[in-house]
């Protein structure tokens, strides 16, 4: 069992910038993948960004050039850096973790993008 807990989230004015991190209680080097999903009010859950175990990344068009994945395998910690911070990326942020068949999500958090 993987526990990912989630920090890092709040309000910032349009323009800004936040650094969520995604700690985990395992070992993130042997996870398939690591991801940041975000789900805003009364729409679906998407994928923001993912990182893949070789270390390739994806990222959705809305947040490429804004948004950077990465993680630290000594912390198992894996951070979204957003910058450029625009209103309609107010969501709420998950982290997710992947390994073969299992699925471990983390709570989220909030990220309000507003003057």
């Amino acid at each position: 069992q993987v526990q990912l807990v989630e920090s890092g989230g709040g309000l910032v004015q349009p323009g800004g910038s936040l650094r969520l991190s995604c700690a985990a209680s395992g070992t993130i080097a042997s996870m398939s993948s690591m991801g940041w999903y975000r789900q805003a009010p009364g729409k679906e859950r998407e994928l923001v960004a993912n990182i893949i175990s070789g270390g390739s990344t994806n990222y959705a068009d809305s947040v490429k050039g804004r948004f950077a994945i990465s993680r630290d395998n000594v912390k198992n910690t894996v951070y979204l850096q957003m910058n450029s911070l625009k209103p309609e990326d107010t969501a709420v942020y998950f982290c997710k973790a992947t390994y073969f068949a299992y699925v471990y999500w983390g709570q989220g958090t909030q990220v309000t993008v507003s003057s």
